[in-house]
C-alpha cells in the first residue's frame, strides 16, 4: 500500500498516480505510466510516456514533475506617488543556490489553495502587505518553470493607498512567514532588476509589464524624450 496511491497521505489524497493519465490533447503523446516519488506535502511524480518527434518517430521518453499547484501574484502600486508595495522575505532555495542572504524581494504571491486566482491574490496582498484592494486587473498567465514544474502564475495589478507602517512583519506565522513590507519608489525598483537586488522572475516581470503597459509607462516615455 502507497501513501497518495492506495492510501491517503499527510493532506488526505489518494489516486495522485492518476493526474495525467486520462490527457488526449496532443496526439503525439501517449501517457503509459505514471508513477507518485514523494508526496510528502506538495507532490513529485515519475511520468513513461512515448514521444513522436517531427519526422514521425517515436521514443519513450520519462519527465519527472513537480506539482505545487497554481499561484497567483500581483503587483501593488501608486501611480500618483510612483511607488510599488512588494515584500522581504527568506527564500531557503535561493540560499543554497547561490543567493547571497537568501533575502528575496518580491511581489506579493502564494498558492491558490482552492481559491480562484483573484481571491487568492486579494487573500495573499492582506497577508503579506495588509492592504485590502479593490479588483484586480488581470494582466497574463505564465509557466513559470516548465521543464519540472507544472505550476501555472496568475499575474495581477491592482493599485493601493498610501501605506503605513510599512516595515511592520507580516505572514501567516503558522507557515514560518516573517514578512517584511517596502514601499519603493518605482525607479528604485527599476534599477534593483539591473543591479541584482530583485532578482525574483514573478517580480521581474510585474516591474517590466508596468513600466511598458502599466501605470508607469509614461516615465519610460518621457525618459526616450
Amino acid at each position: 500500500m502507497t501513501a497518495g496511491v492506495d492510501t491517503p497521505d499527510r493532506r488526505g489524497r489518494t489516486g495522485l498516480d492518476r493526474h495525467g493519465r486520462d490527457l488526449t490533447g496532443n496526439p503525439g503523446v501517449r501517457i503509459v505510466d505514471v508513477e507518485v516519488l514523494s508526496c510528502d506535502w506538495y507532490v513529485l511524480r515519475r511520468t513513461t510516456f512515448d514521444y513522436r518527434h517531427g519526422d514521425g518517430h517515436w521514443s519513450r521518453e520519462q519527465r519527472e514533475t513537480y506539482d505545487r499547484g497554481d499561484g497567483a501574484t500581483i503587483l501593488l502600486y501608486d501611480a500618483d506617488r510612483e511607488t510599488v508595495l512588494l515584500t522581504r522575505q527568506f527564500r531557503l532555495p535561493a540560499y543554497v543556490n547561490g543567493h547571497p542572504d537568501g533575502m528575496l524581494v518580491e511581489s506579493a504571491a502564494g498558492l491558490l489553495d482552492g481559491d480562484t486566482p483573484e481571491e487568492a491574490v486579494r487573500r495573499e496582498a492582506a497577508e503579506e502587505t495588509g492592504h485590502v484592494i479593490g479588483t484586480p486587473e488581470h494582466l497574463f498567465d505564465v509557466y513559470m518553470s516548465p521543464g519540472s514544474v507544472t505550476e501555472r502564475l496568475h499575474f495581477f495589478a491592482a493599485p493601493y493607498r498610501a501605506a503605513t507602517g510599512t516595515a511592520t512583519a507580516l505572514g501567516v506565522a503558522d507557515e514560518g512567514e516573517d514578512i517584511t513590507v517596502l514601499e519603493l519608489p518605482f525607479r528604485e525598483a527599476l534599477a534593483m532588476i539591473r543591479s541584482g537586488g530583485i532578482a525574483d522572475a514573478k517580480t521581474v516581470m510585474l516591474l517590466q509589464w508596468a513600466a511598458l503597459d502599466g501605470p508607469f509607462a509614461h516615465i519610460r516615455a518621457s525618459a526616450r524624450r
